[in-house]
């Protein structure tokens, strides 16, 4: 969901790539459900493993870990929101309460983002 919302309307030389340490096999029908509400279609994402995303151009990594431990990028800015993972769940409140939830921090993100220069550094860590 982070990665569909980011990407639908990033700043000016900024995309995001969603994984996690332990990627479910398909993106749950309920978080398309709640994305598909609010205009955005993450039906055709697939989950990646946090190992498979990284490369050379990664400048910030926003970790949503509630339990377990985010995973950290040398060179990388970082943020760490607590968010708690639905999945286990299949209630569609839940899912739009964390969409709601992570929209409202990635407009932030976004308003950040968008004040610094494009050859400037990431935002600082926000832990």
């Amino acid at each position: 969901m982070a990665e569909g919302i980011f990407n639908a309307s990033p700043p000016s030389g900024w995309r995001a790539s969603s994984a996690g340490t332990e990627p479910a096999q398909r993106v749950r029908p309920e978080a398309i459900s709640v994305m598909k509400e609010i205009g955005i279609d993450i039906s055709g994402n697939r989950p990646k493993h946090f190992r498979d995303s990284l490369g050379p151009d990664i400048a910030l990594v926003v970790g949503l870990c509630a339990e377990e431990a985010c995973p950290v990028v040398p060179g990388a800015q970082s943020e760490h929101w607590p968010l708690r993972d639905p999945a286990g769940s299949t209630d569609l409140n839940v899912y739009r309460e964390l969409r709601d939830e992570l929209r409202r921090r990635i407009d932030g993100l976004i308003a950040r983002l968008e004040e610094r220069a494009p050859d400037s550094e990431p935002p600082a860590s926000e832990n």
